[in-house]
């Protein structure tokens, strides 16, 4: 029965499945829920805390958090309570360029990134983590600043489900923008097909490093921009500049995927060379791939 259970949570894990339900905040429960039925030990660790305030003993409360400091000054019994304090300050960059709204299938990339991002946003805040998202094209479209109160979690999800690809684009500039407007440092997860020039991406991405900031890259791809696998001959339209080419795909496909495989290579080496962790996905990958990633990453930094 147990086991049935679980394989009932996972396939919500599906991108597939997933994008058939109509909420968001469902959406995103059901991936995080069905992430952590998956789980065989919790990702959960004990929160670090902060001194709120003092309060007078009471028959029970344990002897260790008597402040016998203010004892020897008052003669009194005082308690030191505390407050939670949150973990990890993270701030998602969701890309809502035009080359987001790029779909082969049922699901486009930004689609899908808004599924991620609502669901990396549930299990933060679930782990009383600071969220805060940024959608950004050319430029920075809205900035929520990060907060850990779980009601924080409907005002990230409004903004998420209106979020549209635009017909604008600047990457590497929305990141220098991004990284000059977030001011406290924390965890950058940067959610992005990365269509722009290499070297204007990661010179963005190493002024977040700059900042002292650490970094994760989901770099979202459609499987047919991938593959490659189309069969007959096909007009391809630039959804960014609208430029049109007509040709047979099957004569460019393995100049096509060579240029793909090396710049992901070559990106992937730059960033590990400046210790940002990066993830290539396309939109049929399972949610869990991404989540496992954020949580290896938190758990260096926790």
């Amino acid at each position: 029965m147990a086991e049935r259970m679980q394989e009932d949570y996972r396939r919500f894990l599906q991108p597939e499945v997933i994008s058939k339900l109509s909420n968001l905040e469902l959406k995103a429960r059901l991936v995080v829920e069905g992430f952590i039925t998956g789980l065989h030990r919790s990702p959960y660790h004990g929160f670090s805390v902060e001194f709120a305030e003092h309060r007078q003993y009471m028959p029970g409360d344990p002897i260790k958090n008597i402040d016998w400091k203010l004892f020897a000054k008052s003669d009194r019994y005082f308690v030191k309570e505390f407050e939670e304090e949150t973990n990890m300050k993270a701030y998602i960059l969701l890309d809502a360029s035009a080359s987001m709204g790029y779909t082969s299938s049922k699901i486009s990339k930004l689609e899908y990134s808004r599924y991620l991002a609502a669901s990396l946003t549930y299990l933060m805040l679930k782990q009383r983590d600071s969220v805060g998202l940024l959608v950004f094209d050319e430029g920075i479209r809205r900035y929520i600043p990060p907060k850990a109160a779980r009601s924080h979690l409907n005002i990230i999800l409004k903004e998420l489900d209106s979020a549209e690809a635009s017909e604008k684009t600047d990457v590497g500039g929305a990141f220098h923008e991004l990284a000059e407007r977030i001011k406290r440092r924390g965890l950058i997860i940067v959610i992005s097909d990365l269509f722009d020039e290499p070297d204007r991406l990661l010179v963005g991405l190493k002024h977040f490093r700059h900042k002292k900031h650490e970094v994760i890259v989901f770099h979202v791809l459609d499987p047919f921009e991938k593959d490659f696998s189309y069969s007959r001959e096909a007009k391809f339209i630039d959804m960014e500049t609208g430029e049109e080419i007509l040709t047979n795909p099957w004569q460019v496909r393995g100049s096509y995927k060579e240029r793909l495989g090396n710049f992901i290579t070559d990106f992937r080496r730059e960033c590990r060379e400046s210790m940002i962790d990066y993830f290539a996905i396309d939109t049929s990958v399972s949610f869990d791939k991404a989540l496992f990633a954020y949580l290896g990453k938190r758990s260096k930094l926790g």
